[in-house]
C-alpha cells in the first residue's frame, strides 16, 4: 500500500468525520484501508450503526444506494461514478412494475443486487445468504417474482420446492466460471474444499461442495478443518480468505473471475473522493423509504440475520 496515499486518506477521514467501506471484492490494497470490510447489505448495516458523517463505499453504486437508503442523514461517496452493476441494470423499475401487472397477486422479492428503484418496486428484498429464509416466511400458494439474479432464484427454488417466477438476469463475472473450470480445479487440487457462490451457473453448484455467500465463505473457511479450497467466486475475496487463515490455500476456480466495476476503485479515487465529497449518491426521498420497506420487511423475517454480523473491521480506524 502507498503509505503517503494512506496517511492523507486518514487525515481526510478525520477531517470529515468519515468511515471507508469495502466489499469483499474490492482490490487488496482498498480492503486494508477499510474500516470495516464485508457483504454489501452488512456493511451498509454496520454503517447506519456509527456516528460518522461521510461513508465513502468501495464498491459499486447499487451498494452506496442501500448505504443512503439506510443512512439518510449521512452523506454517501462513491469513489468512482462509473462503478456500476450489469446485474443489477438488468432489470429496471419500469419492468418490474409490468412483470407486477402481469402477475397482480404475487409478491416480488428482490435480491439486494439491484437499484434503489428496483427495490421501491419490491416487496421484499433478500440477500444471497438468507434469500431462501426469505422466500420460505410467504405463504405456500403464494405466487412469487423473483429478480433479477435468476440462477440464485433457481437455486433458492430448488431449495425451497417453490416455483417462481424468475428474471433472466445473471453476473457475468460468476457466469465467467465453468463447468470444466471446477473440473480442472479439482484435477488439480483434489482435497479441496469447492465453496461457489449462488450467482454461478447450475452445473458449476451442482460440482460444489458448499453454497455460500462471501460472507458465508468466510465463516467457512475460518471454521473448517480443511486446508484447502477452490473459490468459485469473484478473485477479491481471496486476499482476505488468506488474510483470515494463514495455514490454507485458496485457489481462485477460474482466474477469468474477476468483476472490472469492482476493481475501478483505487486509493487515489478514494483519497480524491473525500477532498472533493464526489461523488455523492443520492436516493430520492419518495423511492428511498419505498427501497427501506423492502429491506425492512426482510429484517422482520429473519431478526437474527447473518447479514447483520457479517461486516468486519478491515484497516485502522484512526
Amino acid at each position: 500500500m502507498n503509505v503517503q496515499l494512506s496517511e492523507k486518506i486518514q487525515q481526510l477521514k478525520k477531517e470529515r468525520n468519515a468511515i471507508i467501506l469495502a466489499h469483499n471484492y474490492q482490490p487488496g490494497e482498498i480492503q486494508d484501508l477499510a474500516d470495516f470490510t464485508g457483504d454489501s447489505l452488512a456493511l451498509s448495516v454496520k454503517a447506519a450503526g456509527t456516528e460518522a458523517d461521510v461513508i465513502v463505499f468501495c464498491g459499486v453504486r447499487f451498494m452506496a444506494e442501500t448505504a443512503a437508503i439506510l443512512s439518510p442523514g449521512k452523506t454517501v461517496l462513491l469513489p468512482d461514478k462509473h462503478a456500476g452493476c450489469p446485474l443489477a441494470d438488468m432489470i429496471t423499475a419500469e419492468q418490474l412494475r409490468e412483470l407486477k401487472r402481469n402477475h397482480p397477486d404475487a409478491a416480488a422479492v428482490c435480491y439486494v443486487n439491484s437499484s434503489a428503484e428496483v427495490k421501491a418496486e419490491s416487496d421484499y428484498c433478500c440477500t444471497s445468504s438468507n434469500a431462501i429464509e426469505v422466500v420460505e416466511s410467504l405463504p405456500g400458494n403464494k405466487e412469487i417474482i423473483f429478480v433479477p439474479d435468476q440462477h440464485l432464484g433457481r437455486f433458492v427454488s430448488e431449495k425451497t420446492g417453490r416455483e417462481m417466477i424468475l428474471w433472466p438476469g445473471y453476473c457475468a463475472t460468476h457466469a465467467a466460471i465453468t463447468e470444466d473450470d471446477i473440473k480442472n480445479a479439482r484435477t488439480a487440487y483434489p482435497d479441496a474444499v469447492v465453496m461457489a457462490h449462488p450467482e454461478c451457473t447450475e452445473p458449476v453448484k451442482k460440482l460444489s461442495d458448499q453454497i455460500l455467500s462471501t460472507g458465508q465463505m468466510l465463516k467457512y473457511a475460518r471454521q473448517s478443518e480443511a486446508k484447502r479450497f477452490i473459490v468459485a467466486t469473484e478473485t477479491g475475496i481471496i486476499h482476505t480468505l488468506k488474510k483470515e487463515n494463514p495455514g490454507k490455500e485458496f485457489f481462485p476456480a477460474s482466474k477469468r473471475a474477476v468483476c472490472p466495476n469492482m476493481k475501478r476503485i483505487t486509493l487515489e479515487k478514494v483519497l480524491w473522493s473525500l477532498e472533493d465529497m464526489h461523488y455523492q449518491v443520492i436516493v430520492p426521498e419518495q423511492i428511498r423509504t419505498r427501497a427501506k420497506n423492502a429491506l425492512d420487511r426482510m429484517v422482520k423475517v429473519l431478526p437474527a440475520s447473518p447479514d447483520s454480523r457479517q461486516a468486519s473491521r478491515g484497516g485502522p480506524t484512526k
